[in-house]
């Protein structure tokens, strides 16, 4: 075994003695939704979320999800088609809406995801079949189609958005990155495929070791190095 992987159960212990044993650091694990769960999630949903986290980017994370009510209102619950079907004009209109959050640039990812998700659904059947049957093992890959295919779903968004809606990924936050960088397994920014694939390496490595999610994993990782 690469010394730059620490052994999974030395990092599980530390997190367990940081978090008041076993027990209470199991509590904090989120479990991710299996494959067929995943899919019989609605796209509109997948839009809904993927939204509130752009829109989340750099605003306090309460005021959008009070606001949250009049997002749904305002464009029609998300539909997909409804989105596509939506004038220029109306988009404008939308975005000065006072009701929600006035950014025009992302309310305009609005419509630009819906057609990422339009898309996926001609090819897969719905964008929740395709993110349902992407393989964790290359979960960068998927990473990679929403930042390319999508709008403002870089970063830690796209990720994220995903693990909130149960799919099973890593996320590289301050902890997590900096954990990975003290090991030398990235070496390179954050969001260099470089790093991507040496993270995604690292995390395939411990899923074997300890047959436990990424998301998990990625938890435990952050709990190891932060109170």
């Amino acid at each position: 075994m690469s010394q730059k992987y620490e052994a999974f159960e030395d990092i599980y212990q530390r997190a367990a003695a940081r978090h008041q044993g076993e027990a209470m650091l199991e509590s904090l694990l989120a479990q991710p939704l299996d494959n067929k769960a995943l899919s019989q999630i609605g796209d509109d949903r997948w839009l809904a979320a993927m939204t509130q986290k752009i829109f989340q980017s750099g605003i306090n994370w309460q005021v959008v999800r009070n606001k949250w009510p009049n997002f749904e209102k305002a464009f029609f619950a998300f539909d997909i088609e409804k989105m596509l079907l939506i004038s220029d004009e109306m988009w404008e209109e939308k975005a000065k809406d006072a009701s929600i959050i006035r950014n025009y640039g992302k309310v305009m990812t609005i419509r630009e995801n819906a057609l990422m998700m339009h898309e996926a659904s001609i090819e897969h059947g719905s964008f929740a079949n395709m993110v349902a049957n992407w393989p964790t093992t290359d979960i960068i890959g998927l990473w990679a189609y929403l930042k390319k295919q999508g709008k403002r779903l870089g970063g830690n968004t796209g990720p994220y958005s995903l693990r909130i809606m149960g799919k099973d990924t890593f996320i590289l936050s301050r902890d997590v990155e900096g954990y990975l960088r003290n090991r030398e397994i990235i070496t390179t920014g954050r969001d260099t495929q470089s790093a991507w694939r040496g993270a995604q390496d690292a995390f395939n490595h411990w899923q074997q070791e300890s047959q436990r999610p990424l998301s998990q994993i990625s938890q435990v990782i952050a709990y190891s190095v932060n109170h």
